[in-house]
């Protein structure tokens, strides 16, 4: 027997209807591109975002079509989302941060029709249009005013494609499970592998975000999303944030440290997300110029691990919440979030940091378990280290056009390439990612935990740690540093720092300096990178090893 619901399928586009419907007055504040703060309301984007679809489909647009975005986090990036879907399109985020090879393999791959692009990515796109196969139209995100002379194919002013439509359009009436959104994911092997979103797991997941114990937004808020929108859906914030008709402000293109504070103060923001480099710069320009935080409340840090002196300044210093999160571009991406316990609430400071420094514990829509090598269940003791396998209506199930074949076990779990443990209470913590995962004498050692204590160090700005072959051993960690500008600090300073704060035979071999640890397009340290840097690196050790 079935229930007598009404059939009311989850689109995107109803969001942006509630918003306008019992929010439309409240404002969506931009730092443009162009250079002025732009503002204007979720009724405005709203009708705007009508004006898109339309034109769109007067265009010769159709359902399934995939259209690209290479942009900051603007209003006018927000309009093209909800245009692109209402119109029944695939919004596909490119990453300005690829290499221009792997852009144009993302574009061709996914037959993109046209790209609306920022002014500031227009010189990329310029030097690649040639091999872009399918590109017909490229919408430049500015007004007349401000249109560049391009050699771009059919480019268009955004301001000027809204006139060709008004707003008397109804959003296309769609399958909830239709295709939505498509973003390539840089944590595979090989080429970069397209996560095909549908319209249900987009409201889904931003809805299990708006829980108390995740995002916990409500109408009161005033969010800036730091987490770009070509990087994983924004962590849902796109949708999230109108759902509850809270305030939005888009940072565009300037995200150092002195102008995400201007942002944070001056438009009295109660919530942002960022991954941890954008927050360090944040910290460092606070510190330098004795500041404070007077409006902010909470923090979502993700995209890599977050130093556990990050969590203890935002927290004791600045007053601010942090929440750790943990998540993929395949989880849509929010897996786990640093929410405690009540009881967990009520432990001293430093007990929570502990805490507080795991990636959290899952979400409502996120199962997740450990298995060994042989694919058995390890036990939830926060001890034993095994491989992160998920499933859940936000997760994908396959890489669009079948790339990389089956990706699910016959459970219908993920495996998700980390390495982690999980307590009898939820507390999931990433002790690594499988291919970074040092294996010495046979038991596993925790890069990202040498890492986080090491980066604690006064002088050292980045720190990574790496396995290097050892003939006794297998492998032995070597520390790889990159200290601040002026400061110095030497191999026994480092060993001397971590003595104490993790396991003795944890402790690295040898300790490198390097001017700059190379960073991926995401943020992400560059393990692979590293590990061919050092592929010849003798351990002071590897004489010992009779």
């Amino acid at each position: 027997m079935l229930g007598l619901m009404q059939d009311w399928p989850l689109l995107v586009h109803r969001v942006l209807d509630h918003a306008a419907t019992y929010a439309g007055d409240k404002e969506i504040v931009t730092r443009s591109i162009e250079g002025p703060v732009r503002r204007t309301t979720w009724g405005g984007i709203h009708n705007r975002s009508l004006r898109l679809a339309k034109a769109l489909t007067k265009r010769g647009v159709k359902p399934g079509d995939r259209l690209a975005t290479l942009a900051w986090n603007t209003e006018r990036h927000l309009e093209a989302w909800y245009g692109i879907t209402g119109a029944g399109g695939v919004y596909h985020t490119l990453n300005p941060r690829l290499f221009p090879e792997q852009l144009v393999y993302i574009a061709n791959h996914a037959e993109d029709r046209m790209i609306f692009v920022d002014l500031t990515f227009v010189p990329i796109l310029e030097k690649l249009q040639d091999q872009l196969k399918t590109v017909e139209t490229y919408v430049i995100l500015t007004d007349a005013a401000h249109m560049p002379q391009t050699g771009l194919r059919n480019a268009v002013a955004y301001e000027d494609l809204l006139t060709e439509a008004d707003d008397d359009f109804d959003w296309l009436t769609l399958d909830e499970n239709a295709a939505c959104g498509l973003c390539y994911t840089s944590g595979t092997t090989g080429n970069p592998k397209g996560v095909l979103y549908s319209h249900r797991s987009n409201v889904l997941h931003a809805m299990a975000a708006l829980q108390a114990d995740v995002l916990a937004l409500s109408n009161a808020d005033t969010v800036l999303p730091i987490v770009p929108m070509f990087h994983a859906n924004a962590w849902s914030l796109a949708f999230s944030v109108p759902m509850t008709g809270a305030k939005m402000v888009m940072p565009g293109q300037k995200l150092d440290g002195e102008s995400v504070y201007n942002l944070l103060e001056g438009e009295q923001i109660t919530m942002s997300a960022a991954v941890p480099t954008v927050w360090l710069m944040l910290l460092q320009h606070m510190e330098a110029n004795n500041l404070k935080l007077s409006t902010l409340k909470r923090v979502a840090i993700g995209g890599s691990a977050c130093p556990p002196v990050m969590i203890q300044k935002f927290e004791q210093v600045y007053g601010v919440e942090v929440m750790h999160a943990w998540g993929m571009t395949e989880l849509s991406p929010i897996g786990t979030i640093g929410s405690l316990l009540a009881r967990d609430r009520k432990k001293p400071f430093d007990e929570q940091l502990k805490i507080k420094s795991k990636q959290g514990r899952p979400l409502f829509t996120v199962e997740m378990k450990i298995l060994d090598d042989d694919g058995k269940e390890l036990p939830r003791d926060g001890k034993t280290f095994g491989h992160l396998v998920v499933r859940g209506p936000a997760i994908a199930k396959g890489y669009f056009k079948g790339e990389g074949g089956q990706i699910l076990d016959e459970d219908g779990f993920f495996d998700t390439g980390d390495v982690a443990t999980l307590d009898p209470d939820g507390y999931m913590q990433i002790t690594d990612r499988a291919k970074d995962v040092i294996k010495s004498g046979g038991e596993w050692i925790s890069s990202i935990d040498i890492e986080n204590i090491a980066v604690g160090h006064p002088a050292v700005a980045v720190a990574a740690v790496i396995g290097v072959a050892h003939p006794k051993w297998d492998e032995r960690p070597l520390l790889v540093v990159q200290l601040k500008p002026g400061a110095s600090a030497t191999k026994e300073d480092l060993l001397a720092y971590l003595d104490g704060k993790i396991a003795k035979w944890w402790m690295p071999d040898d300790v490198a300096f390097v001017e700059a640890v190379p960073i991926n397009a995401t943020g992400k340290i560059q393990k692979l990178s590293l590990r061919e840097t050092f592929k010849n690196h003798v351990l002071p050790t590897a004489g010992r090893a009779a």
